[in-house]
């Protein structure tokens, strides 16, 4: 939401020297986020004046229509009168128009001087001003042209109001009525202590019988519809200066009249307001639920297949226009064209469903200024002042007379009342604000509050109050929202900080403990903690090479995936790391190890639904049961990948690339981390090369062995479907089932008294014979002298089965 300093002013008395900056600051401590304060002309400098263009010469020879100008610039032309000469390129002007000179000596915005000099052959003595060169827009189609009344030499600084502060407001959903100048005033009012000139207060008739027609079939879509007529409207009418720019100042562009007018209401009240040809409607006006097939052509040239779940306007010739969204191009009011001309108007302001506007908005990929505010929520009780708005503009401006009718439909709803312990917001915030500061902030953003009576409290700062929300702010529903308000006006930078109290004797638990180990122990080996999403799509568990029967294909889906190409959750952490590896090995780094923590999640054959939890208190331990029960198996998973070289090559002697094996010792270094012995057996397992896959094994207390996990080098056309580099490797195991099956206690190395003994042992076995196999009899063979026990070389070949 932009909002000019100049705007805001007729609504707040702020201080004279206030400026963009200090409203800023009070708007940021009430709790509205002021993303920027621009500056509007800037560094313009006069003379910028009203001219009138007495001669015009069409210079020919060049590549494009030139003109050059004698304009009438008044007693600016240095004193003198005389006309000024200036060349000019715009073709939308004639002689007589009143135009926008800046004679020599001023400056543009972004710094622009002007001086006289000489172009295609003439001297100009100036510059005839566009919108945009002004800073008005971004309208570089022709000049300005001024109404004919005013005279020739005003200041056009002035006159265009080219100087200004504009706050532009980042909005949050929740306060949709600081989407309006009004909105934007209340709270400046607020923190500044000045009373607020409501421009909603105005008298408004009341409804009678004689106005257009309305049906609304769907209520619960429209609670409220009011509608008013404007006949005898001077169709030549043109929107004067003020209201432009105030427009233009906001962000939206001049139209008509009349569209303008509903415009400068929407952003002035808040109200969307949207305008008809009464000679192009055709019987009464109906709010209804589209039909299965029904079209409408928006007013931006859009044909569009409405949703039976669309709430429309109708005539007796079908849909007119989308509700709350935008309006149909058979009822607009035209500007150009054989339809322009329109004398009469009939003005709608409705109330629609919030839940239906965003719904339709989103249907259809149509955001506008005027479902932004509906789907936020608007002011129900508003609608009528806010036609009673425009027809005064419309009979100010263009000349019309409103018609005694007024058309007013409205459901019958009772004010909402929430009812609040008086030092609620005192607990929320931790520190003592009193009943009589909760009631005065209560009653300045429109609160009606009932306090209790002295009889039934314990103490002055107690009982209930009673609060009846403005119907402005629909978000104002529960206690604690009015604790919020509360606690903003009173200044989130005046909140005590405190530290909370931590029970003693509560550190991290072992798991923690052992994750911090592991991360550390792995960045110690040379690796990099690379933590992705956990979101993949179905095509990996093909690119993986996995069966279709591998539980890692069951995957949870999600409802409402933040992308759609990756609709599941992770059952492996290896796709998400790959995919780190390939984005880092595009880009030239091509030499990686790279780890992950994190959880993988397996859904539950037959599991229940989860219920639908309440919001208004906390949830029984039966129902956090039942979400447990409906919730995925999700076990803690590690995984390492490895590509290029291991080591690097360097004057200490050659390195050597990443193989499987090194995979294989980095789950070696988990396992000892975990304090669990592991064994390791040749496997096949996807998506791992056959030939080149270990199946990691945990020794449990029992002596059994339980699979954890798997190493290796992944398989060739892995690498291809994934597009990595040729022979990455990679390990995963299973982190929950690796601390179960460690955990032995530490104890302190024995130093032994007799100096270190090593022994080389060469034995000859089948090939089909693992060396786990081989270590297993060795290391039962020594007993406990054994330290430790390495293989380190194969011998294969003839030579090795003579020996």
């Amino acid at each position: 939401m932009r909002v000019p300093l100049s705007w805001l002013r007729e609504y707040v008395d702020l201080p004279a020297g206030a400026t963009g900056r200090d409203v800023q600051a009070k708007l940021i401590s009430a709790g509205l986020e002021v993303e920027t304060v621009e500056q509007l002309g800037a560094g313009v400098k006069g003379p910028l004046v009203v001219g009138e263009v007495l001669t015009i010469e069409e210079l020919e020879g060049f590549k494009k229509p030139i003109r050059f100008c004698t304009v009438d610039v008044g007693g600016a032309g240095g004193g003198t009168g005389e006309p000024q000469e200036i060349v000019c390129g715009a073709r939308n002007f004639s002689v007589g128009d009143k135009v926008v000179v800046i004679l020599p000596g001023g400056v543009l915005p972004g710094d622009f001087h002007i001086s006289a000099r000489t172009t295609y052959g003439r001297t100009s003595h100036g510059m005839i001003c566009s919108a945009a060169e002004l800073g008005m827009g971004d309208d570089h189609d022709g000049i300005i042209v001024l109404p004919p009344e005013h005279e020739t030499g005003t200041d056009a600084i002035g006159l265009l109001e080219l100087v200004d502060e504009v706050l532009d407001i980042a909005v949050t959903p929740d306060r949709s009525y600081a989407l309006s100048m009004r909105g934007v005033a209340r709270e400046v009012a607020i923190a500044y202590g000045v009373p607020l000139s409501d421009p909603a207060l105005i008298d408004v008739p009341a409804p009678n019988a004689l106005g257009y027609p309305v049906k609304i079939a769907d209520p619960a879509g429209c609670d409220r519809f009011t509608a008013r007529t404007v006949t005898g409207v001077n169709s030549e009418a043109r929107s004067p200066i003020w209201l432009q720019r105030r427009l233009q100042k906001v962000g939206m562009r001049p139209i008509s009249l009349a569209v303008d007018i509903t415009n400068y209401v929407m952003m002035e009240i808040g109200q969307p307001l949207h305008a008809y040809d009464r000679t192009r409607l055709d019987g009464p006006i109906g709010v209804r639920r589209a039909e299965a097939g029904e079209k409408l052509t928006t007013l931006d040239g859009v044909g569009r297949v409405l949703d039976p779940g669309d709430l429309v306007i109708t005539d007796d010739r079908g849909v007119i226009g989308l509700a709350g969204v935008m309006g149909g191009a058979h009822t607009e009011i035209a500007d150009t064209g054989s339809d322009a001309g329109t004398t009469e108007i009939v003005i709608e302001a409705a109330h629609f469903a919030p839940v239906s506007i965003a719904r339709t908005a989103r249907r259809h990929k149509l955001a506008s200024e005027a479902s932004r505010r509906f789907e936020r929520g608007t002011d129900p009780e508003i609608t009528s002042a806010a036609a009673q708005r425009a027809v005064d503009l419309l009979v100010l401006l263009a000349g019309g007379s409103a018609e005694p009718g007024v058309t007013e439909l409205a459901e019958p709803s009772a004010p909402r009342t929430v009812a609040m312990p008086a030092n609620h917001p005192d607990r929320v915030a931790g520190t003592e604000y009193g009943r009589r500061t909760v009631v005065r902030r209560l009653r300045q953003i429109g609160c009606e509050v009932k306090e209790p009576d002295p009889a039934d409290s314990s103490g002055p700062d107690t009982g209930e109050l009673i609060v009846t929300v403005p119907s402005w702010r629909p978000d104002l529903a529960f206690p604690n929202d009015l604790a919020e308000e509360v606690i903003r006006l009173e200044g989130y930078e005046n909140l005590p900080s405190t530290l909370p109290r931590l029970p003693s004797g509560n550190g991290l638990t072992e798991s923690q403990l052992l994750r911090r180990r592991i991360g550390r122990a792995l960045a110690g080996a040379g690796y990099t903690e690379a933590p992705s999403y956990p979101f993949v799509g179905a095509e990996v568990f093909d690119q993986f090479g996995l069966d279709k029967d591998d539980p890692r294909r069951r995957a949870v889906r999600l409802a409402n995936p933040l992308y759609e190409n990756e609709p599941l959750l992770r059952t492996t952490l290896l796709p998400g790391l790959l995919a780190t590896l390939r984005r880092n090995t595009g880009r030239g780094a091509h030499d990686l190890a790279l780890f992950e923590s994190g959880l993988v999640f397996r859904p539950r054959p037959g599991a229940p639904l989860p219920p639908r939890l309440p919001v208004d208190r906390r949830p029984t331990p039966q129902e956090i049961a039942a979400v447990e029960a409906a919730l995925p198996d999700q076990p803690r998973r590690l995984a390492v990948v490895l590509a290029g070289a291991r080591e690097q090559d360097g004057w200490w002697g050659k390195g050597h690339p990443a193989t499987w094996a090194d995979a294989v010792e980095a789950a070696r270094l988990v396992a000892r981390q975990a304090r669990a012995a592991l064994t390791v057996r040749q496997d096949q397992y996807a998506p791992f090369h056959p030939g080149r896959c270990a199946v990691l094994l945990a020794v449990a207390a029992d002596g059994t062995e339980v699979p954890v996990g798997h190493a290796g080098e992944l398989h060739p056309r892995v690498t291809k479907a994934l597009g990595l580099p040729e022979r990455t490797c990679a390990m995963e195991l299973d982190l929950d089932l690796l601390e179960r099956a460690g955990g032995a206690p530490v104890t302190g190395p024995r130093v032994s008294t007799f100096p270190v003994a090593t022994q080389d042992v060469a034995l000859v076995v089948d090939d089909a014979v693992p060396a786990a196999d081989v270590e297993q009899a060795l290391r039962e063979g020594a007993g406990p002298l054994l330290e430790s026990l390495r293989l380190f070389d194969i011998f294969t070949g003839p030579r090795s089965a003579k020996a």
